[in-house]
């Protein structure tokens, strides 16, 4: 490669072809990185949306068994907390249709019903989350690797020379980095993105427990005002 060529494109194309594969890795990981980040944005807000909108209604003064009624209805489309609060009210009903009046047996039903319901939940929305670890993590490593694989190739052509200039040094060396410099490219956003959907996969999680506490609460009051009742809250 000419000395004076040291534009991006001039190096990837120059290099070993290891290190271009190891680019090519990189940029790949990097586009499947982008594609997860949007997915889990726009996932992450049809949950907070889809949740609040249950609370608000919830909230409302709507009867469970009219709240009920309308999330077996939209299953579909229910979000999070709509189907915890359906496994729950689910397996109430259940243990009430086999004449199970203790309260204490309808109320520890529901909860490891809606336990349940919340972990499979919490499965769905925390997919994807490992992926963009593993490649926050990976990522700098597979471009150091480029890295030093190009350098010892470098070298090893410069084995031949009487005199070796920084000229003659410099382009090899340059195609070498180019791959650390994609690593971090795929790293960076990886690291943000696990960061910020951690944290707001804990806030969803923490909502999601106080409703089942909530709700549990409710459904005490019920049984003990009316044995056998969950009409209201």
């Amino acid at each position: 490669m000419n000395s004076q060529d040291m534009s991006i494109v001039s190096l990837v194309l120059n290099a070993s072809w290891v290190v271009q594969f190891v680019m090519l890795l990189l940029i790949g990981v990097s586009i499947a990185s982008w594609a997860a980040i949007f997915r889990k944005l726009f996932a992450l807000k049809r949950v907070r949306s889809l949740n609040d909108d249950f609370e608000r209604e919830f909230w409302s003064g709507t009867s469970l068994n009219d709240l009920y009624a309308g999330a077996a209805q939209n299953s579909k489309n229910a979000g999070p907390m709509e189907r915890i609060f359906a496994s729950g009210m689910r397996e109430y009903q259940k243990l009430r249709e086999r004449r199970i009046t203790d309260p204490g047996t309808l109320l520890d039903g529901a909860r490891r019903a809606m336990r349940a319901s919340f972990q499979r939940e919490m499965d769905v929305i925390e997919s994807s989350l490992s992926f963009l670890g593993s490649v926050a993590s990976v990522s700098p490593y597979v471009g150091l690797f480029g890295t030093v694989w190009g350098i010892m190739h470098a070298f090893t052509g410069f084995a031949g020379m009487e005199q070796v200039t920084l000229a003659n040094v410099a382009p090899g060396i340059a195609e070498a980095l180019v791959a650390t410099a994609i690593g971090l490219f795929a790293a960076i956003p990886a690291v943000v993105a696990y960061n910020r959907f951690a944290r707001d996969i804990d806030r969803v999680a923490t909502h999601q427990e106080t409703f089942i506490e909530e709700f549990s609460n409710i459904l005490q009051r019920n049984l003990g005002a009316q044995p056998g009742s969950a009409s209201g809250h």
